[in-house]
């Protein structure tokens, strides 16, 4: 009984999933491994890739009805490589390291921040009944793509004038906050997208993926913007949102109403 138990843990519509996480993981050491040879690009891209992979496991998952604990927990573990360690080697050794000891404590609160993030993420998941319809926090895949954003642009431009440390530290130690911090940020999940505008959304991906071929480092730059772009645009939507919501009212409502803050979007229980 104990062994059946055990095998059901993993179904076996879970394995695809699962190899792609795996792979987005192998992505992140790869990453880690260009790194150390001074392969900036190359680690750049595996950081990319695994990027890309970690968009499709999820997706996959619930299109197989392959989703399983045991992935949301492999899932979270990926990413802390992929998207918090393997960014921070490659920011450390591509410029932090030049200023020693200070350096290497951003690279290690990037990646501790990114793990925290995680953890916060997953107890959140569960915990809630529901969703909100942002993140709280960047996301980790984002904020690794936020620290490629200098070398993106020191490429871009053929100048080390973006691999300076004295500007990337303080954007470093900026991203690592925004990781573990309360402020809503954008979420794609939660956007529909109307049949009629499918056939234009498949040729928008398909240029999109197009430009990251042919202009990787220029597209990297341009989304990048928009994304940092978004962060205070969704922090003032979401404060007039929380303004213009109704606080429910416990005597009227009942006991099990949802109380809403101003600050955030997500229903707390009321306190008995």
């Amino acid at each position: 009984m104990r062994e059946r138990r055990r095998l059901q843990l993993l179904p076996a519509r879970s394995l695809v999933p699962n190899a792609v996480t795996v792979l987005a993981l192998c992505a992140g050491m790869t990453s880690i491994k260009f790194a150390l040879a001074g392969r900036w690009e190359m680690a750049a891209g595996a950081i990319i890739i695994a990027g890309i992979f970690d968009m499709l496991d999820g997706r996959v998952a619930r299109m197989m009805k392959g989703a399983s604990r045991f992935g949301a927990e492999l899932d979270s573990l990926s990413d802390v490589i992929s998207f918090g360690v393997a960014p921070a080697v490659l920011v450390y050794l591509w410029t932090l390291s030049r200023l020693g000891g200070i350096g290497w404590v951003l690279a290690l609160g990037f990646a501790v921040c990114c793990a925290l993030r995680l953890a916060r993420f997953n107890v959140m998941s569960e915990l809630e009944e529901t969703p909100s319809k942002n993140f709280t926090g960047v996301p980790a895949p984002m904020a690794a793509g936020l620290a490629l954003w200098p070398f993106a642009l020191s490429v871009q431009f053929g100048t080390d004038f973006f691999r300076n440390p004295a500007l990337v530290a303080p954007y470093m130690a900026l991203l690592s906050f925004l990781m573990v911090s309360r402020l809503p940020t954008l979420s794609l999940k939660k956007i529909r997208v109307k049949g009629d505008y499918v056939l234009p959304m498949l040729v928008a991906v398909g240029l999109f993926a197009a430009s990251l071929s042919v202009w990787t480092w220029g597209t990297v730059s341009i989304v990048c913007f928009l994304y940092a772009l978004s962060i205070p645009l969704t922090v003032v939507m979401n404060r007039r949102g929380a303004a213009l919501t109704p606080v429910a009212d416990a005597e009227g409502e009942g006991e099990d109403a949802a109380v809403y803050s101003d600050d955030t979007d997500e229903p707390r229980r009321p306190l008995h």
